[in-house]
């Protein structure tokens, strides 16, 4: 099968859409099929306003439209609601050309948080752009209701999954973490200010706070907290064995769909302190974390657990399942779409 994937958010930027789509591409080829990946490396771009790590493309209709004709895709799936998307979205149209959508991020509350619009006018975009898709791709239970409670009820299923050849338990501790007072408590993404990272560097709980990743809000939170440890990204077996040297993984977003690095943190038997919101609600169990309003009470909740019980769980979440449900949610062009 030959599958178009349209997406804003790829190469060099490091986050969970790009990691999700970099991974089930992967299983998809070493299944056979044809994976072509239109992105914003292929055009002219500009960077976000705020955000200038990520670019958007400078991309006509035209010009989409003939990579994807030259392509001759079986299926095209839509993965962000950017400008490089809404051009493959308008040619598909055009063109009767069936496709799938997907819902990555809380995207009105991100925006919301980082330009004071309200959420509820960038709804009024989701609803539009996924409107026409012939499946709406969410990862949790919670997110497919809040779109059909939108009025987007064309909603499948779309899982995710960890790289269990890297994330395990067993590895040595992490050399820059080994020595820090106990219990250390990591935050593991992108350092910027959707993802609510001033919440956990305000906890109390005794014992060390370590974050890796980076992002524009890094300098300015290191200087603001500098008994916190800044480590910044790390990747690979690196970044497991900080996973599992930490005593308690903490994940203060409030605008996540799922959040990958949580069930990483899990495989490497780390337990989990979040937020009782969109995303941990859906993956953090009572055996292997705690959700609280309080995110100190939440941390102190979570040590408690079994490491060995989060390292169970966490396996449970594999890359090849979540390529199953991409690609029986995809819609084959040519033939008559049902109902989702």
């Amino acid at each position: 099968m030959r599958i178009a994937i349209v997406t804003d958010a790829w190469e060099p930027q490091v986050n969970g859409v790009v990691r999700t789509l970099q991974s089930v591409r992967d299983v998809l080829e070493d299944h056979g099929h044809s994976v072509r990946v239109i992105s914003p490396d292929l055009f002219r771009s500009l960077p976000c306003p705020t955000y200038p790590e990520i670019r958007l493309a400078l991309a006509s209709t035209g010009s989409v439209g003939a990579l994807l004709e030259a392509f001759q895709p079986n299926a095209i799936h839509l993965a962000t609601e950017g400008p490089l998307c809404v051009a493959a979205r308008r040619w598909c149209l055009r063109h009767d050309r069936p496709f799938t959508t997907a819902y990555h991020t809380q995207f009105p509350d991100y925006v919301s948080a980082r330009s004071g619009v309200p959420a509820e006018w960038i709804w009024r975009y989701i609803r539009w752009f996924h409107g026409p898709s012939y499946a709406i791709l969410a990862s949790t239970p919670s997110i497919r209701q809040s779109l059909i409670d939108h009025k987007l009820p064309q909603v499948k299923h779309w899982g995710r999954g960890v790289d269990l050849g890297n994330f395990r338990v067993g590895l040595a501790p992490h050399p820059a973490m080994a020595d820090l007072p106990r219990p250390i408590q990591l935050y593991v993404g992108r350092v910027a200010v959707e993802k609510n990272l001033e919440a956990f560097l305000k906890t109390d709980h005794p014992g060390t706070r370590v974050v890796i990743g980076d992002g524009p809000a890094r300098a300015s939170l290191a200087a603001r907290y500098p008994d916190a440890r800044f480590l910044g990204a790390m990747f690979g077996e690196e970044l497991a064995s900080a996973y599992g040297t930490a005593d308690v993984f903490v994940f203060p977003s409030r605008t996540d769909t799922f959040g990958l690095v949580m069930i990483e943190a899990l495989a490497c038997g780390t337990p989990v302190a979040a937020y009782p919101v969109t995303g941990p609600i859906d993956i953090v169990t009572p055996e292997t974390g705690a959700l609280d309003t309080d995110l100190t009470a939440a941390i102190a909740g979570a040590l408690t657990r079994d490491r060995d019980a989060c390292a169970r769980y966490g396996r449970s979440f594999t890359w090849e399942a979540s390529a199953a449900q991409f690609l029986h949610a995809l819609c084959p062009i040519g033939e008559e779409a049902e109902a989702a």
